[in-house]
């Protein structure tokens, strides 16, 4: 059986990788006590996307330090292709996108290429037949909005589901619905697909409830993968990193948002930098950028205001002030993690005062979050030991 590790073998170097040898010397010793599984993970991977794109490679390198043979299944489809790269030229819709961005997010897109082939993937195959994809002794739906019925490109895709997966066992790890709400309900069709699953976990409590109320039981809470597993990005040495200042990540803030962002920067003589997407309060725009410059962006900025998603995962992972404005389409994620972890104060209402921003962005994280999100890693290892090990036993 061939292993693969991070950066073994191809163009991502051990070498570039500061921190990678302990990871990779306890992947060598779980392999002297663990029977080896080969592992695919179904997520979304190729998304022009910060997040998604580290999402996939922690659960995948995670697996891997447990001494699997783990691979991201690298699903392809034109249809959904198209869709994505028309959503990364025109990302902060409905505000248009001035012409003299356009090749900015060209440049980006390009970085983002460049950077799904450094990701341990599968050999690829058609996203509508998985007939074509190898077997796999387990495969990991998530994390990701992989159930998300209402996705505007992959909601209702069966492979999701686990429709047509060459494997033997099916468990997710931190699946989600995104938007779609607990009220909705989930319908029995989708729902009997999901009884084939042989352990669930979800990352927030809205999918913890469209699972409870359609199979009859509560799936467990874990955390993301980028909250779980290392995150080890390659070396940047850019200029922008060099100097103090206050990550902006995300797009279409509110006026509010953006004037109490403005008035804390200017009292700290901090520059916003906006990573990733225009926001034209901020002082600088750095759109050309690819993964491996947000996780340090991230990593060294004084503070973050975001209303993403993952821009709350980088700062609980590095420990940084924050603050986050939420949007409708991510309500639930944001509600959901920060009720997880105790950060729900961290969610300013559009038409907070300027002392709730004051108060978040110059305050170190309490340590009460830090110490729930250890706990958390715990459960979520234990989770994933009972959800490979019931595997284990076919091979024991």
């Amino acid at each position: 059986m061939n292993y693969h590790f991070p950066g073994v073998g191809c163009a991502y170097s051990a070498a570039c990788r500061p921190g990678f040898y302990p990871y990779f010397r306890k992947a060598l010793e779980n392999l002297q006590h663990k029977n080896v599984l080969k592992i695919g993970v179904l997520t979304f991977h190729r998304c022009i996307n910060y997040g998604s794109y580290w999402q996939a490679r922690c659960l995948a390198e995670g697996l891997q330090a447990r001494g699997h043979e783990a691979v991201i299944l690298d699903h392809d489809s034109k249809r959904v292709n198209l869709v994505e790269w028309k959503c990364a030229f025109q990302p902060v819709l409905p505000t248009p996108v001035p012409a003299s961005d356009r090749p900015l997010y060209r440049e980006k897109i390009r970085k983002f290429f460049r950077v799904f082939d450094t990701l341990p993937l599968s050999p690829r195959f058609p996203l509508e037949d998985p007939s074509q994809m190898e077997n796999y002794d387990v495969v990991v739906v998530g994390s990701d909005e992989v159930w998300n019925l209402s996705h505007p490109w992959y909601g209702c895709c069966p492979l999701f589901y686990g429709d047509g997966l060459k494997t033997q066992h099916l468990i997710s790890y931190a699946a989600s619905f995104g938007n779609y709400d607990a009220s909705w309900g989930m319908h029995p069709f989708w729902a009997d697909k999901l009884r084939n699953f042989e352990s669930i976990s979800v990352r927030d409590a809205n999918s913890q409830t469209i699972i409870k109320d359609a199979l009859g039981f509560e799936p467990e809470m874990v955390l993301d993968p980028c909250l779980q597993f290392p995150i080890i990005p390659e070396d940047r040495d850019h200029e922008l990193l060099q100097k103090p200042y206050i990550a902006v990540y995300g797009h279409n803030f509110s006026e509010s948002f953006a004037r109490e962002i403005r008035q804390y920067a200017d009292s700290r003589n901090l520059p916003l930098i906006s990573f990733g997407y225009r926001n034209d309060f901020a002082d600088e725009q750095w759109i050309t950028t690819d993964p491996h410059d947000f996780a340090h962006f991230m990593a060294k900025a004084e503070a973050v205001a975001t209303n993403f998603f993952h821009g709350c995962v980088f700062a609980l992972r590095n420990a940084k002030p924050f603050v986050c404005e939420s949007s409708p389409y991510r309500r639930h994620k944001l509600q959901g993690l920060m009720a997880k972890i105790g950060g729900e104060h961290h969610l300013l209402p559009e038409g907070s005062d300027y002392a709730q921003y004051e108060t978040l962005l110059s305050t170190p994280l309490n340590p009460q979050i830090t110490q729930k999100i250890q706990q958390l890693r715990q459960t979520s290892n234990a989770y994933l030991d009972r959800a490979l090990a019931l595997k284990q036993v076919q091979y024991a």
